[in-house]
């Protein structure tokens, strides 16, 4: 096994995996395309959440539902979304180096995307958003890693999802660059399962000027409304 692997290259994530893909929340198309896919610590550092109990609650503990902040300059809306697929007790069994409030740290610096289109299936199937409709935005990811490459870490879980029954390690050497990806040599992506579950970019993509491949409302798998 460990002589199949090599350091996944740049040009062979690009290639394997062309296009990428962020599920929001439904109705927030029109902030993001304004103020770009920002990081849960971010939108509540520039939305000027007061460091008080609800900012703790955003950002130290795990979320049971998504937040809608209002600002009076930006405009609009910003979604810190819930964190559902988190069981608490199997989330800290499952950290080997680290508490999780410093888990929550790691998932809140950092905006998520999908490398495979089954993977963001499966999310909106599974039983906390199957009865939703959800905002895709899908990103060119040649030109995602030649602005963001250096933000850009891999992962090999969903690392948003700790229940009793799934409790993969996790900790500080969870997430790493390209370059210290360990990834199997491969012509094609895998068709079942995946070798990369996550691509994310340390405090968010803020300009998706010329990103931007196609923005569908969804559910279940099933385009019901294309937006761009």
């Amino acid at each position: 096994m460990a002589s199949t692997l090599d350091r996944v290259h740049t040009a062979d994530l690009i290639r394997l995996y062309p296009e990428v893909f962020h599920m929001a929340v439904d109705g927030s198309w029109p902030s993001i395309e304004r103020h770009g896919l920002l990081s849960s610590a971010t939108i509540v550092e520039q939305w000027e959440v007061a460091p008080d109990a609800r900012r703790e609650r955003l950002l130290s503990e795990r979320r049971d539902e998504s937040y809608v902040l209002e600002h009076p300059i930006h405009g609009g809306v910003a979604v810190v979304r819930d964190q559902k697929p988190i069981h608490e007790p199997s989330l800290a069994e499952a950290l080997d180096d680290m508490a999780p409030v410093d888990w929550y740290d790691e998932l809140n610096s950092r905006v998520f995307f999908f490398l495979q289109r089954h993977r963001l299936i499966g999310l909106q199937g599974a039983r906390s958003y199957r009865k939703d409709i959800h905002t895709v935005i899908t990103l060119d990811t040649a030109t995602l890693v030649e602005r963001y490459e250096s933000s850009i870490e891999l992962c090999a879980i969903n690392s948003g999802f700790a229940q009793p029954h799934n409790k993969a390690r996790r900790g500080s050497k969870t997430f790493r660059s390209i370059h210290d990806y360990p990834h199997p040599e491969r012509a094609e992506p895998r068709q079942n399962g995946y070798d990369v579950a996550e691509l994310t970019v340390r405090g968010g993509v803020t300009d998706l000027d010329g990103l931007v491949v196609r923005v569908d409302r969804m559910h279940e798998g099933d385009v019901i409304e294309r937006l761009v």
